[in-house]
């Protein structure tokens, strides 16, 4: 993530990146408007006056919305119109999304605007930022979008705020608006023309999740290599299907880099030399496999990284104002770039987690000297059976999430709408099954972290000693049964908090050692 700096970020300027927009929402990175913007905002509202006193018939602007598009609307109700969009387009339902997203939405809202291609007031665009700065986020329902002329309940219900309506979360309580206005003293808005428009169409939604994801699973996709490696080591496993030469006869990007990445977790090991003779002439998928299948969830990654840099950037509202006299009517709302791109890193992050739980399978038969189950005293321990069919559980969930939701459309809108994305679903349910992703992993480098000790007193690597040692610090080996979901939960709080991959590249720079590779760049976080 983007570290506290001094250096503000300019909205609609400078390039957004997923790392710069959840700095910006975990407040160590401040944005603001610069006079450049401002000049924008202020030309780009006089466009739409200049439509509105003229007269001229523009979608949105002095129209009805959606199949109403032929209603004329007088110069003296647009700011009611757009007012209007805002409660009759808040109708989503279930479950708030989380605080963090909510506030991605409205950090990816305003560098939208700020673009200048809006239509809307530099007021506006400043109240978004008070709400981002003050911590005021509003509270959005997670279901009701279709992906399509944007987010829009979801849009609508993020900017009820502005009009004193809706909830929020103020300091980490659900509120009404209305109380934390009074509190702040600061009164609602009345919306000019277009703007309520401007606030529901866009994909603010999807590329939040996006955002999130695209976090989520690189962390995930960086941790799997470590557990996987402390897995193979746990099964003597060989280093030889890594071998770059092998995997030059295939070159695809991510099986080049995670090959080179095991390569390095394992190299110095002393546990690798200690079967480098022995008959065992291949190992089972899960451990050979690794580069093809994590690294085929690393491709997948990348895809959905480049689209969500791009979308995230982009101008995504309808109509676009080009001038008084040039408007555009188009589909740059539409979900569809995401949603392809997330249902199939759905399939690659469920895929991440199918592999990892073969792995703690393997690690529970009690073959290459290993005990059953983990434990040496089973009957009466259960050992680590059960950590197992949590996995499975995890696993068999995830592949019920993949169905992809990009290939459904439901007309809407009396049918002007006649295709929609369903991108918001896609974002969700990948959401969810990176959830469980980490989940899984978290097992199996419990489990790896266990096999591991009937390793000594042969040393593996530099790189994955210090990782087994950060596991123990946590967690102690298990002699005897006891409530391993609280190791689980444990092992997920290594993970997800990064400590896992935080510990693997510490070691390697202080052993100057090159876990990076030559295709880092393309599978950094930005």
């Amino acid at each position: 993530m983007t570290p506290k700096t001094n250096s503000p970020f300019n909205y609609g300027i400078d390039r957004l990146t997923p790392s710069t927009a959840l700095a910006l929402a975990g407040g160590s990175l401040r944005g603001q408007i610069s006079e450049e913007v401002r000049f924008r905002l202020v030309a780009s509202q006089k466009h739409v006056q200049e439509i509105v006193n003229r007269n001229i018939s523009v979608y949105g602007i002095n129209t009805g919305f959606g199949p109403l598009c032929r209603t004329c609307i007088a110069p003296e109700d647009t700011g009611r119109l757009q007012e209007n969009i805002l409660r009759s387009h808040s109708v989503g339902v279930g479950e708030p999304v989380s605080k963090e997203i909510a506030k991605l939405m409205l950090i990816l809202k305003a560098h939208s605007l700020c673009q200048g291609f809006s239509g809307v007031s530099l007021a506006l665009v400043e109240r978004i930022l008070w709400h981002i700065e003050k911590d005021i986020i509003p509270v959005v329902p997670s279901q009701g979008s279709v992906g399509a002329s944007g987010d829009l309940a979801p849009l609508a219900h993020l900017f009820l705020p502005l009009i004193g309506l809706g909830q929020v979360f103020y300091k980490d309580k659900i509120i009404e608006t209305a109380k934390s206005l009074e509190k702040t003293g600061i009164k609602g808005m009345a919306l000019g023309p277009k703007e309520g428009l401007a606030l529901i169409n866009g994909t603010q939604f999807i590329a939040a999740h996006a955002v999130k994801i695209v976090e989520r699973l690189h962390n995930c996709l960086e941790c799997a290599d470590i557990i996987g490696a402390l897995s193979l080591e746990s099964m003597l496993g060989s280093v030889q299907p890594f071998k770059h030469k092998l995997h030059q006869l295939r070159p695809f990007n991510g099986a080049l880099h995670v090959a080179h990445r095991l390569r390095t977790l394992l190299e110095g090991s002393e546990v690798l030399g200690s079967h480098k003779n022995c008959e065992r002439v291949q190992d089972p998928y899960s451990l050979r496999c690794m580069p093809q299948v994590h690294g085929t969830s690393r491709d997948a990654w990348e895809h959905l990284a480049c689209q969500v840099l791009t979308e995230i950037n982009a101008v995504t509202d309808n109509p676009v104002i080009f001038s008084s006299t040039e408007t555009v009517s188009g589909g740059n709302f539409h979900g569809q770039p995401l949603a392809l791109p997330l249902d199939y890193t759905a399939m690659a992050a469920s895929e991440l987690g199918n592999i990892s739980e073969r792995r703690t399978y393997l690690l529970l038969e009690g073959k290459e000297g290993l005990p059953v189950l983990l434990m040496k005293d089973t009957g009466i321990n259960s050992g680590f059976m059960i950590p197992q069919y949590t996995a499975a559980a995890l696993v068999s969930e995830n592949k019920s999430l993949c169905f992809p939701a990009s290939v459904d459309s439901i007309p809407t809108s009396l049918g002007q709408e006649d295709h929609v994305s369903m991108g918001a679903i896609s974002a969700r349910k990948t959401l969810r099954v990176v959830d469980n992703l980490e989940k899984i992993l978290a097992i199996e480098l419990l489990c790896a972290a266990q096999a591991f000790d009937f390793r000594r007193p042969l040393k593996s690597s530099h790189l994955l000693e210090a990782c087994h040692d950060l596991v123990r610090q946590k967690i102690s080996h298990a002699d005897d049964d006891r409530v391993f979901g609280d190791d689980i939960k444990i092992a997920i709080a290594i993970l997800t908090k990064g400590e896992l991959d935080n510990t693997a590249n510490n070691a390697a720079k202080q052993k100057r050692i090159d876990l990076k590779g030559d295709l880092h760049e393309r599978f950094r976080l930005s």
